[in-house]
């Protein structure tokens, strides 16, 4: 069924109603038309059967006076009833008279006891037995509608009957047939006047419906248009200083829309601009975060929950919580239990299953029901990579051990750095005593002194590395400062067969660095590629611009470090090369620290190891590059602290 207007409604209405008034009104004009009718046809009979009695009486009375009959015996006093009446002229003119002059007689006729005519308006019917007919009372005492079908019916006779009495007993009956078509043939022409104004009152107020539901639907088409152009989040134009002061309805409801509408666009600016933001939270978020309702259904997804359910967010979004864990056997099962029995998840940790290509993770997750005046109104998901919560982890404490060695390093430095002291300058007042040294004592004296040297030195590399720097911090182009270490280290490693391979985009790469540490940091790196290439081989240094960030590539073809020891090489003097200090690399640990970066590596024993570092983007470079980031990059990206 097509749903209707309320123009339509309201036409319907007004029409329905006039119809039923009209209808009423008809019905009881009809009723009483019809009703009074029937009165004078029931008057007209009874005043036939009157006239008819009184001329059969002085028939009789005047016929069987003249004769001298037995009235005692009723065969002569019925036959002389029957020729009196059959030879009364009177009589006989009279009911063809009244048949042919009442609109609504059918017959008349006066029978016997059996029902025999003994005289009719139809000479044929004269002696005949005639027909028991429905008693015209009936149609006067009934109803509305009995008297409606019988006007409005097959055609049909009723009959009024007067009896004629002698000495108390009916010896006769006139009987008066009223028509039904002659009834009708009376009432048609009003009838017919009623139905037509009826009719004609029907439809003046169909088009009177029709009229003033235009004229009071014409301002809410307008307010729909309003609403219209609001949802569509079109401008709506103020309401006119007439409409303003307008004292009906529809100025007051106009007035009530522009300042909805002004509201909502009011509104919508505010919630545009926080969308903005909370979808650039979103996209810069590495944890999976779901939002759902009460209904469980997902109503906020950010971009990484990608990574972990390898489906797309518009996969995801208005999905109920069953919908999109059903098919995750090893997560599904203890989020959906979450939901269903109403309890918070902790750090959960979960190894997924491999599935369409994707390895197996290891994935922490957190759930959180949100709650108003003790009534649940959504759920928070948080997934997040164990791997990378654990290698921060690692990181945090590496830094703490780090700090704790640095600070024992430092106060041990002191102490042995003035014992060191005073045995080289007391070992110089000895050479000066002692002017004529045989070989060996000399000897013996110069191995001292070159060993407290290079105890002096060990120890003002641990002053120097606990000792707190002061950044000299300037924004350079990042490109330059590559290639002046790759300039730097280029010659040295030719000599071992290294050959330098350096790959730089063509757009600057502007960050805020102290650039003399971030060479040592570089330089120690690669260093260790070239050391590491004993056969000599291809070192690599790329850089790019990854969203807000430059990324670092230095990669060798040695080795490669092996598993047992990849947790150790931060470690402060750890080594596994001959004569190595074990600083170069916690030293290039630190300088990324000091510049907000972070530093991490691969390796693949036999065929080599790639350290990347992440420099972050100057400020005013890192606020452009914000505004057309759209993703967080599927690579781990760890923050030292």
């Amino acid at each position: 069924m097509f749903p209707l207007r309320l123009k339509t409604k309201l036409v319907l209405a007004i029409t329905i109603m006039v119809v039923a008034l009209v209808t009423t009104l008809s019905s009881i004009y009809i009723s009483q038309l019809i009703k009074q009718r029937v009165d004078e046809a029931f008057q007209n009979g009874e005043f036939v059967a009157s006239e008819v009695f009184q001329s059969t009486r002085e028939a009789l009375e005047t016929d069987l006076a003249n004769e001298h009959l037995d009235l005692n015996d009723p065969k002569v006093l019925q036959s002389a009833i029957e020729e009196s009446l059959q030879t009364d002229a009177g009589l006989n003119s009279l009911l063809q008279s009244i048949v042919g002059y009442s609109p609504t007689i059918y017959d008349v006729a006066v029978a016997d006891s059996t029902g025999h005519a003994i005289v009719h308006s139809d000479g044929n019917m004269t002696g005949k037995q005639l027909p028991n007919r429905e008693q015209f009372a009936s149609v006067r005492n009934g109803g509305f509608w009995k008297q409606v079908r019988v006007v409005y019916g097959a055609p049909k006779v009723y009959d009024m009957q007067l009896p004629l009495h002698r000495d108390g007993h009916p010896f006769a009956t006139i009987r008066v047939g009223v028509s039904s078509v002659f009834l009708k043939g009376s009432l048609q022409p009003k009838l017919n006047s009623a139905f037509l104004l009826s009719g004609m009152a029907i439809l003046f107020s169909v088009l009177l419906a029709v009229g003033v539901s235009t004229l009071a639907f014409r301002p809410l088409a307008e307010i729909s248009r309003k609403l219209d152009q609001m949802s569509a989040g079109a401008a709506v134009p103020a309401a006119t200083p007439e409409a303003a002061k307008g004292r009906d309805e529809y100025g007051v409801v106009n007035t009530k829309i522009d300042r909805l509408g002004q509201q909502m666009r009011d509104v919508k600016e505010v919630f545009s601009a926080l969308k903005e933001n909370l979808d650039q939270i979103m996209s810069n978020l590495q944890d999976g975060v779901m939002l759902f309702t009460r209904d469980e259904k997902a109503v906020l997804v950010s971009s990484s929950i990608e990574t972990f359910l390898h489906k797309s967010r518009a996969e995801l979004l208005g999905k109920t919580a069953h919908e999109i864990f059903t098919d995750y056997p090893r997560i599904g099962p203890i989020i959906l239990d979450a939901f269903e029995n109403h309890q918070a998840l902790e750090q959960v940790e979960v190894m997924t299953a491999a599935e369409d290509g994707a390895p197996a993770a290891r994935v922490q997750l957190a759930l959180d029901f949100i709650e108003e005046n003790g009534e649940r109104i959504g759920a928070l998901l948080t997934v997040r990579d164990a791997e990378s919560v654990h290698r921060i982890e690692d990181e945090l404490e590496f830094s703490r051990r780090l700090a704790a060695v640095g600070r024992l390093t430092s106060g041990v430095a002191h102490e042995v750095k003035n014992p060191i002291n005073a045995i080289v300058v007391h070992l110089e007042v000895l050479r000066q005593k002692l002017k004529e040294l045989d070989p060996d004592t000399r000897r013996h004296m110069d191995v001292i002194g070159t060993e407290i040297r290079r105890l002096d030195r060990v120890v003002q590399t641990l002053v120097d590395f606990t000792r707190p720097m002061e950044l000299r911090l300037a924004e350079v182009d990042l490109r330059r400062v590559l290639d002046d270490v790759t300039n730097l280290a280029t010659p040295d490693a030719e000599r071992h067969g290294v050959h330098v391979i350096s790959g730089v985009p063509d757009e600057p790469l502007p960050v805020k660095i102290d650039s003399d540490l971030v060479k040592q940091a570089l330089l120690n790196i690669m260093i260790n590629g070239m050391q590491a290439m004993a056969d000599g081989g291809n070192l690599t240094v790329i850089a790019s611009r990854v969203d807000s960030e430059v990324r670092v590539e230095i990669s060798d073809q040695g080795g490669g470090i092996p598993n047992d020891i990849r947790e150790k090489i931060f470690n402060l003097y750890f080594t596994t090369k001959k004569g190595g200090s074990g600083i170069g690399l916690p030293m290039t640990y630190r300088v990324m620290q000091l510049h907000n970066g972070s530093m991490e590596f691969d390796s693949v024993e036999g065929v080599g190891t790639t350290f990347r570092l992440h420099f972050p983007l100057s400020e005013n470079n890192r606020e452009a590059a914000a505004g057309l980031t759209t993703s967080v990059s599927g690579s781990t990206v760890e923050r030292a602290i």
